[in-house]
């Protein structure tokens, strides 16, 4: 057969590689796109009838200075807004809190009140545009000042569309941005579930997410299985709750990440939608033909882009987006290449866009359904990336589920092995990284770098000041105490957390409210 280039050969997640796929004895039957169990897409016509929603994942610095790269993004043909928030804003504290001093608008939008997210949003229709914000252990307050902001907009709720990421089982896992233990985190969740059924029924109450379980080092095989063993907790927890599986499981959403190895990822969401399928219709039954379907939004892998070289990311992010277009996302989010140096600059975000608008208009990706359906490799590739994953899940039912598992560290320990595995490998310099451990050069084009306002901290303080002096604070603690009383009276806590939003409650003094009862908490790491 002649030389090869390398003695093993493997998939990123370590997967062997046939040399061509086997071509089956007899030919290989998969059901049509938009049929069960959804292999081939979940849409009969895919992007034929509409392409999937352009996102760009935006925030930083104050809720003024994101409206303008929201509205900028916008008119540039992005179709939808994700938003990041700070740290502060994720783990549930006001710009004031002693605690976010130099954190506040570094990472994402600093959002404290009702009035933020007014600003935030402030020009752009709620009731055309949708919004993902990723945001989880305070979910249900961000949710609320949405609610409410679109509200003072003239917008209802019942015609809000987008999603919430509250996905905090992934947090315990490999993100970190949780506050409350795992109960009363659950009970939050279920909360949202109950009230958006019946309330705000466009919007996705959850996305279910593996991004960040791959973005910590896991492979595609344990993202896939980690987060669906994650979704299933969701929808038992939802069901003890007594809610019916029809209720909610039709909107549910997933997030998954796209990295390099570009068959293994168009497998992986391939398997996952035919995973999702069967676990559901096994489990549970349900009647509506849409709770067994998994729609998911693709970010490509911010774990792979290089502070070296980084021009070389817009090939990397250029790859991975077509995967996920060809693996047959909902939903799509491009890194700028400059992310492993700071925030995107308005240039660079641009040039993200652009790619996704180049694989939709120029490619041809999107003018078929499933184009690489039949594929003996690809189609090997998705039974092999099922049935691995499939094992991995009945492990963690053998575990007690995904919380009993996670409360042990295991997918902690889990993901810390396969990390070091990869790391291993780039520095005995069996994987390549161009730029990296290949194809090294002294680098002479200097990128310019986002910079942040360092005055924002003050201002948020200031703006928080204005309002706590200009509220009515009766009403406020009035609201606050209803939250109080409702956590012991085990009401859904959601309407309560509305009304403290509309009285001008902040973010952080709700918070503080539920860490009374339900404490905080801290998980196994796995090592």
């Amino acid at each position: 057969m002649g030389d090869l280039r390398k003695d093993t050969w493997e998939s990123l997640s370590g997967l062997t590689l046939p040399l061509t796929g086997r071509i089956p004895s007899e030919p290989t039957s998969i059901s049509d796109a938009g049929s069960p169990p959804y292999t081939r897409g979940i849409h009969e016509t895919m992007y034929r009838s509409r392409l999937w929603t352009m996102r760009q994942y935006a925030g930083f610095s104050s809720a003024k200075e994101t409206n303008e790269r929201f509205k900028l993004l916008l008119e540039r043909g992005q179709m939808g807004l994700s938003v990041a928030f700070d740290l502060p804003t994720q783990l549930g504290m006001d710009a004031d809190d002693e605690l976010s001093f130099g954190e506040v608008g570094k990472v994402g939008v600093s959002i404290s009140s009702v009035e933020d997210m007014k600003e935030l949003y402030d020009g752009i229709p709620l009731d055309r545009v949708s919004s993902s914000m990723t945001i989880n252990s305070p979910a249900m307050i961000v949710l609320a000042m949405y609610i409410v902001a679109a509200e003072e907009q003239g917008v209802s709720m019942d015609q809000l569309r987008g999603t919430i990421q509250n996905d905090i089982l992934k947090e315990y896992i490999a993100r970190g941005t949780y506050v409350f233990p795992p109960k009363p985190s659950m009970r939050l969740i279920t909360d949202i579930f109950e009230y958006c059924s019946q309330h705000v029924p466009r919007w996705n109450t959850i996305s279910i997410s593996g991004y960040h379980i791959r973005e910590a080092g896991s492979t595609a095989v344990q993202e896939l299985a980690f987060t669906l063993s994650n979704a299933i907790a969701y929808v038992d927890a939802a069901i003890e709750s007594g809610l019916e599986v029809d209720d909610f499981a039709p909107r549910l959403s997933f997030f998954f990440n796209c990295h390099n190895d570009f068959f293994e990822e168009i497998a992986k969401f391939r398997a996952a939608r035919t995973l999702w399928y069967d676990l559901v219709q096994k489990r549970y039954k349900p009647t509506n033909p849409k709770s067994s379907m998994l729609r998911f939004h693709t970010q490509v892998a911010g774990v792979s882009l290089t502070a070296q070289q980084p021009l070389n990311n817009i090939s990397r992010v250029t790859i991975q987006a077509l995967a996920a277009v060809i693996g047959g996302t909902q939903s799509l989010h491009t890194n700028s290449y400059d992310e492993a140096l700071g925030l995107p600059t308005e240039a660079s975000a641009t040039v993200a866009l652009r790619t996704q608008q180049i694989i939709a208009e120029e490619s041809g990706a999107a003018d078929v359904v499933d184009p690489i359906g039949g594929s003996y490799y690809v189609e090997e590739l998705t039974k092999e990336i099922y049935s691995r994953a499939l094992h991995e899940i009945e492990a963690i039912e053998r575990k007690g589920g995904a919380m009993a598992a996670i409360e042990q560290g295991w997918q902690q320990q889990e993901i810390h092995q396969s990390a070091y595995r990869y790391m291993n490998e780039i520095e005995q310099k069996q994987r390549n990284i161009v730029g990296v451990n290949h194809g090294v050069m002294d680098e002479l084009q200097e990128i310019p770098v986002m910079q942040i306002n360092p005055k924002i901290g003050d201002e948020q303080a200031a703006k928080l000041k204005t309002l706590r002096a200009n509220r009515n604070q009766e009403l406020a603690e009035s609201c606050l105490q209803k939250i109080r009383n409702g956590i012991v009276d085990d009401d859904n806590l959601f309407p309560h957390v509305i009304e403290a939003v509309r009285a001008r409650c902040t973010l952080g003094e709700i918070m503080n409210v539920m860490k009374d009862d339900f404490g905080t908490y801290m998980a196994p790491s796995g090592f």
